[in-house]
Protein backbone atom coordinates (compact mmCIF):
# COMPACT_ATOMS: atom_id res chain seq x y z
CA UNK A 1 0.00 0.00 0.00
CA UNK A 2 1.48 3.36 -1.01
CA UNK A 3 1.78 6.36 1.29
CA UNK A 4 -1.16 8.17 -0.32
CA UNK A 5 -3.49 5.24 0.42
CA UNK A 6 -2.13 4.88 3.93
CA UNK A 7 -3.04 8.50 4.70
CA UNK A 8 -6.46 8.58 3.04
CA UNK A 9 -7.98 8.44 6.54
CA UNK A 10 -6.31 11.79 7.23
CA UNK A 11 -7.97 13.34 4.18
CA UNK A 12 -11.34 11.98 5.35
CA UNK A 13 -10.82 13.35 8.86
CA UNK A 14 -9.80 16.77 7.52
CA UNK A 15 -12.89 16.92 5.31
CA UNK A 16 -15.16 15.91 8.19
CA UNK A 17 -13.58 18.58 10.38
CA UNK A 18 -14.09 21.19 7.65
CA UNK A 19 -17.75 20.23 7.18
CA UNK A 20 -18.37 20.17 10.92
CA UNK A 21 -16.71 23.53 11.56
CA UNK A 22 -18.53 25.21 8.68
CA UNK A 23 -21.80 23.81 9.98
CA UNK A 24 -21.14 25.06 13.50
CA UNK A 25 -20.26 28.48 12.09
CA UNK A 26 -23.28 29.00 9.85
CA UNK A 27 -26.09 26.83 11.24
CA UNK A 28 -28.79 28.31 13.49
CA UNK A 29 -30.83 25.23 14.32
CA UNK A 30 -29.75 23.81 17.72
CA UNK A 31 -30.24 20.22 16.55
CA UNK A 32 -28.05 20.81 13.48
CA UNK A 33 -25.42 22.46 15.67
CA UNK A 34 -25.34 19.36 17.84
CA UNK A 35 -24.91 17.13 14.78
CA UNK A 36 -22.12 19.26 13.35
CA UNK A 37 -20.31 19.24 16.68
CA UNK A 38 -20.53 15.46 16.63
CA UNK A 39 -19.00 15.40 13.14
CA UNK A 40 -16.05 17.38 14.51
CA UNK A 41 -15.73 14.91 17.36
CA UNK A 42 -15.72 11.97 14.93
CA UNK A 43 -12.94 13.62 12.92
CA UNK A 44 -10.86 14.02 16.08
CA UNK A 45 -11.56 10.42 17.11
CA UNK A 46 -10.35 9.15 13.72
CA UNK A 47 -7.07 11.02 14.06
CA UNK A 48 -6.62 9.93 17.66
CA UNK A 49 -7.22 6.27 16.78
CA UNK A 50 -4.94 6.30 13.72
CA UNK A 51 -2.11 8.42 15.17
CA UNK A 52 -2.09 7.17 18.75
CA UNK A 53 -2.34 10.71 20.11
CA UNK A 54 -4.61 11.35 23.12
CA UNK A 55 -8.04 12.59 22.06
CA UNK A 56 -7.79 15.75 24.18
CA UNK A 57 -4.51 16.70 22.47
CA UNK A 58 -6.00 16.08 19.02
CA UNK A 59 -8.98 18.31 19.86
CA UNK A 60 -6.63 21.07 21.04
CA UNK A 61 -4.51 20.94 17.88
CA UNK A 62 -7.14 20.04 15.32
CA UNK A 63 -10.48 21.41 16.50
CA UNK A 64 -9.51 24.66 18.19
CA UNK A 65 -10.49 27.13 15.46
CA UNK A 66 -13.74 28.97 15.00
CA UNK A 67 -15.26 30.42 11.87
CA UNK A 68 -14.75 29.20 8.32
CA UNK A 69 -11.69 26.95 8.19
CA UNK A 70 -8.87 28.07 5.88
CA UNK A 71 -5.22 27.00 5.44
CA UNK A 72 -2.55 28.46 7.70
CA UNK A 73 0.24 30.57 6.19
CA UNK A 74 3.96 29.90 6.67
CA UNK A 75 6.76 32.03 5.23
CA UNK A 76 10.33 30.90 4.49
CA UNK A 77 13.07 33.37 3.57
CA UNK A 78 15.76 32.59 1.01
CA UNK A 79 18.80 34.81 1.68
CA UNK A 80 21.98 34.51 -0.37
CA UNK A 81 25.51 35.73 0.13
CA UNK A 82 28.43 34.78 -2.09
CA UNK A 83 26.28 32.26 -3.91
CA UNK A 84 25.38 30.45 -0.66
CA UNK A 85 22.05 30.25 1.16
CA UNK A 86 21.44 31.18 4.79
CA UNK A 87 20.12 28.49 7.13
CA UNK A 88 19.46 28.68 10.85
CA UNK A 89 20.10 25.84 13.27
CA UNK A 90 17.19 25.02 15.54
CA UNK A 91 17.52 23.69 19.07
CA UNK A 92 16.61 20.26 17.68
CA UNK A 93 19.95 20.28 15.84
CA UNK A 94 18.33 20.47 12.42
CA UNK A 95 18.55 23.38 9.99
CA UNK A 96 15.89 25.41 8.22
CA UNK A 97 15.24 28.53 6.22
CA UNK A 98 14.29 31.37 8.59
CA UNK A 99 10.52 31.54 8.84
CA UNK A 100 7.34 30.65 10.64
CA UNK A 101 3.61 31.17 10.92
CA UNK A 102 2.23 34.44 9.57
CA UNK A 103 1.00 36.54 12.49
CA UNK A 104 -2.53 37.90 12.22
CA UNK A 105 -1.27 41.50 12.04
CA UNK A 106 1.42 40.84 9.42
CA UNK A 107 1.56 40.61 5.64
CA UNK A 108 3.58 38.00 3.75
CA UNK A 109 6.32 40.60 3.23
CA UNK A 110 6.47 41.95 6.77
CA UNK A 111 6.21 38.52 8.36
CA UNK A 112 9.09 37.20 6.26
CA UNK A 113 11.26 40.13 7.30
CA UNK A 114 10.20 39.83 10.95
CA UNK A 115 10.99 36.11 11.15
CA UNK A 116 14.45 36.66 9.67
CA UNK A 117 15.17 39.34 12.27
CA UNK A 118 14.00 37.08 15.10
CA UNK A 119 15.78 33.90 13.98
CA UNK A 120 18.88 35.18 12.16
CA UNK A 121 19.35 38.71 13.52
CA UNK A 122 19.38 40.19 10.01
CA UNK A 123 17.56 43.17 8.57
CA UNK A 124 16.31 42.10 5.15
CA UNK A 125 14.05 43.29 2.39
CA UNK A 126 11.64 40.77 0.88
CA UNK A 127 11.84 41.29 -2.87
CA UNK A 128 10.27 38.37 -4.73
CA UNK A 129 7.98 35.37 -4.27
CA UNK A 130 9.77 32.14 -5.15
CA UNK A 131 6.87 29.72 -4.76
CA UNK A 132 3.51 29.02 -3.12
CA UNK A 133 3.21 25.41 -2.01
CA UNK A 134 0.66 23.20 -0.31
CA UNK A 135 2.82 21.89 2.52
CA UNK A 136 1.28 18.43 2.64
CA UNK A 137 2.19 17.86 -1.02
CA UNK A 138 5.88 18.55 -0.39
CA UNK A 139 6.79 17.92 3.26
CA UNK A 140 6.51 15.04 5.69
CA UNK A 141 4.94 14.10 7.97
CA UNK A 142 1.52 15.21 6.75
CA UNK A 143 -0.31 17.62 9.05
CA UNK A 144 -3.96 17.30 10.05
CA UNK A 145 -4.55 20.81 8.67
CA UNK A 146 -3.49 22.51 5.47
CA UNK A 147 -0.60 24.96 5.27
CA UNK A 148 0.28 27.30 2.42
CA UNK A 149 4.05 27.74 2.40
CA UNK A 150 5.38 30.95 0.83
CA UNK A 151 9.06 31.00 -0.14
CA UNK A 152 10.40 34.55 -0.44
CA UNK A 153 13.69 35.82 -1.86
CA UNK A 154 15.23 38.48 0.37
CA UNK A 155 18.12 40.96 0.25
CA UNK A 156 20.34 41.67 3.26
CA UNK A 157 20.38 45.25 4.54
CA UNK A 158 22.34 44.71 7.76
CA UNK A 159 22.48 43.00 11.12
CA UNK A 160 24.13 39.86 12.47
CA UNK A 161 23.11 36.72 14.31
CA UNK A 162 21.99 37.24 17.89
CA UNK A 163 21.24 34.56 20.50
CA UNK A 164 17.49 33.91 20.69
CA UNK A 165 14.93 31.42 21.98
CA UNK A 166 14.37 29.70 18.62
CA UNK A 167 17.76 29.20 16.94
CA UNK A 168 21.34 28.63 18.10
CA UNK A 169 23.36 29.39 14.97
CA UNK A 170 23.17 30.70 11.41
CA UNK A 171 25.45 29.85 8.52
CA UNK A 172 25.65 30.04 4.72
CA UNK A 173 25.79 26.84 2.68
CA UNK A 174 26.35 25.93 -0.95
CA UNK A 175 23.87 23.45 -2.43
CA UNK A 176 26.29 20.54 -2.00
CA UNK A 177 26.96 21.47 1.64
CA UNK A 178 23.38 21.42 2.93
CA UNK A 179 23.30 20.03 6.51
CA UNK A 180 20.56 17.82 8.02
CA UNK A 181 17.30 19.68 7.51
CA UNK A 182 14.11 20.03 9.53
CA UNK A 183 12.27 18.16 6.77
CA UNK A 184 8.81 19.06 8.10
CA UNK A 185 9.66 22.70 7.33
CA UNK A 186 11.90 22.52 4.27
CA UNK A 187 13.63 19.79 2.31
CA UNK A 188 16.55 19.58 -0.10
CA UNK A 189 14.28 19.91 -3.14
CA UNK A 190 12.83 23.15 -1.75
CA UNK A 191 16.31 24.49 -0.98
CA UNK A 192 17.37 23.72 -4.57
CA UNK A 193 14.27 25.55 -5.81
CA UNK A 194 15.46 28.63 -3.90
CA UNK A 195 18.87 28.40 -5.56
CA UNK A 196 17.21 28.10 -8.98
CA UNK A 197 15.05 31.17 -8.32
CA UNK A 198 18.03 33.19 -7.08
CA UNK A 199 20.01 32.38 -10.23
CA UNK A 200 17.15 33.13 -12.65
CA UNK A 201 16.09 36.77 -13.03
CA UNK A 202 13.07 35.63 -15.05
CA UNK A 203 11.93 33.07 -12.49
CA UNK A 204 8.17 32.45 -12.53
CA UNK A 205 6.83 31.44 -9.13
CA UNK A 206 5.21 27.98 -9.26
CA UNK A 207 2.12 27.35 -7.16
CA UNK A 208 -0.03 24.36 -6.22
Amino acid sequence: MNNANQLIWLDWAKELQFIGQAGVTYSKDPFDLERFERIREIAAEIISRQSGLPLDKVKTLFCNETGFQTPKLDTRAAIFKGGKILLVKEKSGFWSLPGGWVDVNQTIKTNTEKEVKEEAGLDVKAIRIIALQDRNLHNQPAYAYNVCKVFVLCEIEGGSFQPNIETIESRYFSLDEIPPLAEEKNNKKQIKMCFDAYQDENWQAPFD
